[in-house]
């Protein structure tokens, strides 16, 4: 049944499946399709308008960010503060701007996830080389990860055991683009870690991202594939208590099972459409569309 009363722009990357898949359900209900690249929406402050390919999207009644951007940067939070200009006049943002941007930073999304006593992987964090190098050396082997990015790109393993030149080496090589290093203990997987979804805080269900190679990752970027899950309680309640603070629409919690329990990853800032599909069944773009309906009908 559509609602044709509500204009509800999609923004995210022209011509990807999870985007598209998202805009078709948003049509289906409502007769209504925008797709909105963020690098084509220009801000006009004195107007107060937020223009983009002839339309104001100040005008619009809701905003559902599937995607910022192809790959997370400084910039991308750029662009979410223009959305905050769209939420000042009245446009429901779904997730709220400001609630995405304190999961984009990786060091944002752990801080608040320690603060609330989430369990992470042991973590340094530091611009010195000499407190970086200790790291590793106390880790015994450590994934080196960029406070901005997506499906591990960028993240570096780096072990202790080679020569104190080299292992300073590629630690350097590494801070040469990421002046704050972020650095993770790499933990004994089982080969896999999950994808708690949650619309609204409600838990819909898990999917696995199983490792089909040697690769220390178990992303699809890597060569990954989603697999049904059913997690126990604990860990059910782990990844709800790990979304909580963010207060997001749609979500996904990345947790790991390991010797010392369940650990949390990340929360997304957008959630994972495709797992959620093709590892649990769960159709996230009609769930999300029908959610988002709900609260413009309610407000």
């Amino acid at each position: 049944m559509a609602d044709q009363s509500a204009q509800i722009g999609v923004i995210g990357i022209p011509g990807k499946w999870s985007t598209e898949a998202l805009a078709d359900a948003v049509e289906q209900r409502t007769g209504f399709r925008l797709v909105i690249d963020m690098a084509g929406v220009g801000l006009d402050l004195d107007a107060r308008r937020l223009n983009y390919q002839g339309r104001d999207l100040c005008q619009l009644d809701g905003l559902i960010v599937k995607k910022i951007s192809a790959e997370y940067s400084p910039d991308t939070l750029d662009r979410l503060e223009l959305l905050r200009v769209a939420e000042a006049a009245g446009v429901r943002v779904f997730s709220g701007a400001n609630n995405m941007l304190r999961l984009i930073d990786r060091l944002s999304c752990t801080v608040t996830l320690r603060n609330a006593g989430i369990p992470m992987p042991p973590t340094c964090v530091t611009e010195d080389l000499d407190t970086a190098l200790a790291a590793v050396r106390r880790f015994g082997s450590a994934v080196f990860k960029p406070l901005f990015s997506t499906k591990a790109r960028g993240m570096q393993l780096i072990s202790a055991e080679q020569p104190e030149a080299q292992l300073r080496g590629q630690i350097a090589g590494f801070q040469h683009s990421n002046r704050m290093m972020y650095i993770q203990r790499q933990l004994a997987l089982p080969g896999r870690d999950l994808g708690l979804v949650f619309l609204g805080g409600a838990y819909l269900g898990t999917y696995a991202r199983v490792s089909q190679s040697e690769a220390w990752n178990t992303t699809i970027h890597s060569g990954g594939r989603y697999a049904a899950c059913s997690p126990s309680d604990e860990i059910i309640d782990l990844g709800r208590r790990a979304q909580a603070p963010f207060e997001m629409d749609f979500t996904t919690v990345d947790i790991a099972e390991t010797e010392e329990g369940p650990i949390v990853f990340e929360v997304s800032a957008f959630g994972g459409f495709r797992g959620a599909l093709e590892g649990c069944g769960i159709d996230a773009a009609k769930a999300y569309t029908d959610y988002v309906l709900a609260r413009l009908e309610t407000r």
